[in-house]
């Protein structure tokens, strides 16, 4: 009997734990603001509507220092696929969380966040869908979708730098997957935007899409990102340096990018990552069998085939990225894990079993770089060589962090342990 409560004592004890250290590390929530002075200029989300997001505010040390992160989730490359957007809170911001929280690099603890936790910590919302690049003026009245996504960019920036922004010592763009892709594109054009004197570097998490072939010899992603800056007009927006010497929609593709970026940035990202796995390497269109699907669900399941098509893939993505760290004021975090965007999610970001590459986490190596404490820049060994890699392959869902109306996620959470604790407390008494 004794045994039997001990062993019960001992699993609530270990939930109770969990529980505690979840509701530790979950961040706070922070509030959305619109800006709708934005709507007279036209910049407006996919329906119309005003662009948001939310601050919150540096503190201590941290008081003239910024982030500002792009919010991921994807692209629409046609009128079907932006008028299913449009009424999701990735085309609307009437259908956005009004609160959410900010996790990983947006942590306002700094046992969690030890470089950025005091900083202003911005989320911008993603609402158009060219990883704010967009910019055609004529609306279709029969669809009225509104192609402004590098309007959105600029109003937020205008509506921030009054706020603070325009006095920022420090500044880190930033973003994860279509987000990390923006700040890439958005890059020099940030620090263009900020007073001389500020320290500005840009983070690419999971935005180094590459140009490859899919597994049945189609050019899926090219013909796809071809569609998205043709359908936005993003050629005006994407930068001079490639356009002027490529057609618009390789200049979408960081790999033709990069290379010119002259503000420091740092490129974080799997060697395997999932979401191009998915939809560059192996998309439904050219797995019609459905061969892929397992392997896709769980790098465990591939085939020995599967695996060479991805270890290729591995290589392909290494070259791509060959040009991009030919300067010592690059960061590169090339892990070997089967992972999508890692800065979103405490797991990845900064916490005891995080994934671990040069015998640093990536909030170790990101921070160290931004400093100049030290320079990062390394490549994993192939898969499956890192035993500090989680690779469940799942990336931040598209809105972790909606707020539940009429109560918070804290709560939520705070209950779900409040149950823990009586059921302990079941266990504990005779």
């Amino acid at each position: 009997m004794c045994r039997m409560v001990d062993s019960r004592l001992g699993h609530w004890l270990k939930l109770l734990v969990s529980l505690m250290l979840l509701l530790k590390t979950q961040g706070l929530y922070v509030g959305i603001t619109y800006v709708k002075s934005a709507v007279a200029k036209g910049a407006v989300c996919l329906d119309g509507s005003p662009p948001a997001y939310h601050w919150d505010k540096g503190f201590g040390t941290g008081i003239n220092s910024w982030l500002i992160h792009f919010e991921g989730g994807g692209w629409c490359n046609n009128v079907t696929s932006c008028l299913s957007r449009k009424k999701t809170h990735l085309g609307s911001s009437k259908l956005m969380g009004q609160q959410i929280a900010f996790s990983g690099i947006m942590n306002n603890k700094r046992p969690f966040n030890p470089d950025f936790y005091n900083w202003n910590r911005v989320k911008i919302r993603y609402c158009d869908g060219s990883s704010f690049t967009g910019d055609v003026q004529a609306v279709n009245p029969a669809t009225n979708l509104h192609f402004r996504g590098a309007r959105i960019w600029l109003a937020v920036i205008e509506d921030l730098l009054p706020k603070g922004l325009k006095n920022a010592e420090n500044a880190l763009l930033s973003g994860c997957s279509a987000g990390g892709l923006a700040s890439i594109l958005h890059c020099d054009s940030f620090r263009a935007l900020l007073r001389m004197g500020t320290k500005v570097k840009c983070l690419s998490d999971a935005g180094y899409f590459i140009k490859v072939k899919d597994v049945s010899g189609a050019p899926h992603v090219q013909t796809y990102f071809n569609e998205i800056v043709t359908l936005h007009g993003s050629a005006k927006n994407l930068p001079l340096s490639c356009t002027s010497v490529l057609k618009p929609s390789f200049c979408f593709f960081p790999q033709y990018v990069a290379p010119q970026v002259r503000t420091p940035l740092f490129i974080l990202n799997a060697a395997y990552d999932s979401w191009q796995i998915r939809n560059i390497l192996a998309p439904s269109i050219a797995d019609p069998l459905g061969v892929w699907k397992s392997c896709k669900l769980d790098i465990n399941n591939c085939s020995p085939l599967q695996l060479k098509s991805m270890q290729d893939f591995r290589l392909q993505f290494l070259n791509a990225l060959n040009k991009s760290t030919n300067s010592s004021s690059r960061g590169l975090y090339i892990d070997s894990c089967y992972a999508h965007c890692q800065t979103e999610t405490q797991e990845k970001w900064f916490m005891e079993d995080s994934p671990v590459l040069g015998k640093k986490k990536i909030a170790k190596a990101v921070g160290d770089w931004f400093y100049d404490r030290n320079p990062f820049q390394k490549i994993d060994c192939p898969y499956p060589c890192n035993p500090s890699c989680q690779n469940s392959g799942l990336a931040p869902p598209n809105n972790p962090e909606k707020k539940p109306p009429n109560g918070s996620a804290a709560s939520v959470n705070m209950s779900t342990l409040l149950c823990g604790l009586l059921m302990l407390m079941g266990v504990m008494l005779p």
